[in-house]
């Protein structure tokens, strides 16, 4: 880095498709000179008080930057319109050689996360773990990443999972009563957003005799996908044991047929 650059860096978040100000901390600029916007190291903007000229340089780095930035003309402030993933980076402001570096973070809008119920029977270590008064769900979220999904009872976290990766599906689970009249709620968030789902547990938890209705769509198909598997096998298995008991008997004649000649 060159004389006079500083050596922290600031921080900024914002959200995918929203616009964002990178501030110059003037108030006027007829004492700046030159002040000039560089996305890592390349120049996309620059304002020449002394010759009063403003030029944006959008058309560089494969145009991401393309109708996208706006210069004040009073304060020489930089924004950035309609936000992407592809704006992520080392941004560098410079008035007069005095340099400040701004980190940009963007992060992607978050899916409300889905509470479904896990079917008992399909699940037999937390059939096991749980008393058969409560109520097994889990809370998902897919395609997220710089995340965390938590439980809460009320505004008390119970539990939660984080994610870095980009781009994975993340699941938590929990146990209710059935008659539970506590207020609980998924929440999945970023540093600057979040998304929450409260649980309907009447809707959810009620009690039938048929685990088809009680589960949800998915786990009925699973179900459903393992019984005709199990059938199938059964089937097989029952046509392999009479071919091999008509093979026995059949090669048992030949022998005694060849004995008695």
């Amino acid at each position: 880095m060159g004389t006079g650059r500083a050596g922290s860096v600031e921080s900024v978040s914002v959200k995918e498709g929203d616009s964002v100000t990178l501030n110059s901390n003037l108030t006027e600029m007829k004492d700046a000179g030159v002040i000039n916007w560089r996305f890592e190291n390349t120049l996309i903007a620059e304002i020449n008080v002394t010759a009063d000229r403003i030029t944006v340089y959008d058309d560089f780095l494969d145009g991401r930057f393309r109708d996208r930035l706006k210069l004040d003309n009073q304060t020489g402030s930089l924004t950035i319109t309609d936000i992407t993933i592809e704006h992520v980076g080392l941004y560098e402001r410079n008035i007069n050689f005095r340099y400040t570096e701004i980190f940009l973070a963007v992060f992607a809008r978050l899916p409300v996360p889905v509470i479904s119920r896990v079917c008992s029977s399909l699940s037999s270590s937390s059939s096991s773990s749980s008393s058969s008064s409560s109520c097994s769900l889990v809370c998902s979220a897919v395609n997220v990443s710089h995340v965390t999904l938590s439980w809460y009872k009320g505004n008390r976290l119970l539990s939660s999972i984080s994610a870095s990766n980009l781009n994975i599906s993340l699941s938590l689970p929990l146990d209710v009563e059935y008659q539970d009249e506590n207020t609980y709620s998924c929440v999945i968030n970023n540093p600057v957003i979040n998304q929450t789902q409260h649980l309907n547990i009447t809707q959810l938890c009620h009690t039938c005799s048929d685990s088809v209705h009680c589960c949800g769509p998915t786990e009925a198909v699973i179900r459903l996908v393992l019984s005709a598997l199990v059938g199938v096998a059964t089937v097989v298995l029952v046509v392999y044991d009479i071919k091999s008991r008509r093979a026995e008997h059949q090669a048992h004649i030949h022998t005694s047929g060849s004995i008695e000649i």
